[in-house]
């Protein structure tokens, strides 16, 4: 069964999972867990980082499907271009 969108939810890791992953494996592979970067915060700050896609171990269907909807809203048409061209991917293995 697909997870869908509302999965997200429970799926995300929390705020502590999040400060484990960037403690043991740095800021750089938390940044590649996200399809956002914003500038206006500084490098080390968990708030340069928007649009995660999965949990630290996996891609997940409803973070991307949930991230497209988000970036659309919100305008950020070349993220949500990304999270569409992803779940197309998904979708189709």
């Amino acid at each position: 069964m697909r997870d869908e969108r509302d999965d997200w939810s429970e799926h995300a890791p929390s705020a502590d999972d999040e400060n484990r992953f960037r403690d043991r494996e740095g800021g750089d592979a938390y940044a590649a867990w996200h399809l956002g970067v914003d500038r206006q915060h500084s490098e080390e700050s968990k708030g340069r980082f928007s649009f995660p896609f999965g949990d630290f171990r996996a891609i997940h269907r409803c973070a991307v499907i949930s991230l497209e909807s988000r970036a659309a809203q919100f305008d950020h048409d070349e993220i949500a271009r990304a999270a569409k061209r992803l779940l197309e991917k998904i979708d189709s293995d």
